[in-house]
């Protein structure tokens, strides 16, 4: 009995892409995989709790869900810089929970093979301790910081979550 080929002509398996949504903190451009993106928000009012940590500025209503926000500027270590236009809030599901990121700027969605995907250099810092970043690529003429948004979320939202609930 004849057997199906099953790939691409040379043989081998197609390579899956993933995609991410690209978003810049100052110069730099990191993203996200697109799966765990839930929406996309403007700057909404956010009500600043008590005793948050200092890279949760708040939480906000998202039709009549509390959600808490987490600032990237801050929890990445980078100067504050004034909000504009372009600021917006990336609503991320993490667990069963939504979350949102404060970020300068949405920029693009690209798609990924996992071979263009690097993996990250053992210099140490905040985001490689805490296993943050979960690759590299490069996409054009930018470099791209992939993370993983499990670990940027780490339990800081999930404690003020608990609490605001």
């Amino acid at each position: 009995m004849d057997q199906l080929a099953v790939g691409t002509s040379n043989g081998g398996t197609p390579p899956t892409q993933s995609q991410y949504l690209t978003f810049r903190l100052g110069e730099e451009e990191y993203a996200v995989p697109i799966l765990a993106v839930h929406e996309i928000k403007g700057q909404l009012a956010i009500t600043p709790l008590p005793n948050a940590p200092p890279c949760i500025p708040g939480v906000m209503n998202l039709r009549g869900t509390i959600v808490p926000v987490v600032d990237l500027r801050t929890k990445f270590g980078l100067p504050e810089v004034e909000h504009s236009r372009f600021t917006v809030i990336v609503l991320v599901v993490v667990g069963a929970k939504i979350v949102g990121m404060r970020v300068d700027a949405v920029t693009d969605v690209v798609s990924l093979a996992p071979a263009e995907i690097q993996a990250v250099p053992a210099l140490g810092g905040a985001h490689a301790e805490n296993g943050c970043v979960s690759g590299l690529a490069r996409t054009g003429d930018k470099l791209l910081v992939l993370l993983d948004v499990d670990k940027v979320l780490d339990g800081n939202a999930r404690v003020v979550h608990a609490s605001a609930t």
